[in-house]
């Protein structure tokens, strides 16, 4: 019963195809493609290298966010063709929750460390709980000092993952001493970890509506910042004008 799974939520562009048994074929990479140019064609690579026809798929899953609002929309976009078009269900995972699935450890935490960008990062507490991870503290955007602390005021170790742990922590001789920064393979999304979740999820029947499900912002864009400032003064505009 494979699953084909999706991750577009960063830089890297990752595609796998998984069943309840294993990891059947998987490609990651980090180009300066973009995520348009480079998923469908490996959509059908990964296919190809699993052996496994459209047709055999139960089910597809892909990361929701928080991360790039472009990638989101571009992968979101391609998972919902492919749910209508083959009529399987679709799942949406979290991408901190994708991140988390590196460290399904008792008494290790995990804190995504992604790119909210105005150097902040959106940030969570995830811990593993036998058969899948609870959000032990939500997401929210924070400054990187924000999440080091939010981190260091965790009574476990916390592994700190994703794309801006590598840019921002990596040399940094302050970290907590209960934080741990894993090498750069465990730091990144992967589509793996996508089907992982997903997989549970399948199993026990939580699929999400296709026409419903949406990418997870947390932030506005700026696009919508700088068209609610501009009109915001023409507005003030229209206001004082005789």
């Amino acid at each position: 019963m494979p699953i084909l799974a999706i991750d577009t939520a960063t830089m890297v562009s990752s595609v796998a195809v998984a069943d309840e048994k294993r990891l059947l074929a998987e490609l990651t990479v980090q180009t300066r493609l973009t995520h348009s140019e480079t998923l469908l064609p490996h959509i059908e690579k990964v296919l190809q290298l699993a052996g496994v026809e459209k047709a055999e798929l139960t089910g597809v899953a892909v990361s929701l966010g928080p991360g790039s609002f472009t990638g989101l929309r571009i992968g979101l976009a391609a998972a919902k063709a492919i749910s209508y078009g083959l009529s399987i269900p679709i799942f949406g995972i979290p991408t901190t929750e994708v991140l988390a699935w590196h460290y399904p450890v008792p008494e290790v935490e995990v804190v995504p460390f992604i790119d909210a960008q105005k150097g902040n990062v959106y940030s969570a507490v995830y811990r593993w709980q036998g058969k899948g991870f609870a959000e032990v503290s939500p997401v929210q955007v924070y400054s990187v000092d924000e999440a080091l602390a939010l981190c260091e005021s965790r009574q476990r170790t916390v592994m700190a993952v994703g794309d801006m742990a590598a840019k921002k922590l990596a040399g940094r001789e302050d970290l907590p001493a209960n934080v741990q920064l894993p090498p750069q393979h465990m730091l990144m999304p992967r589509a793996a970890n996508v089907a992982m979740a997903a997989l549970r999820r399948q199993q026990e029947g939580r699929a999400d509506s296709v026409m419903d499900l949406e990418p997870v912002y947390i932030r506005r864009s700026e696009a919508e910042v700088l068209w609610e400032k501009r009109h915001a003064a023409a507005d003030e505009k229209e206001k004082v004008q005789p």
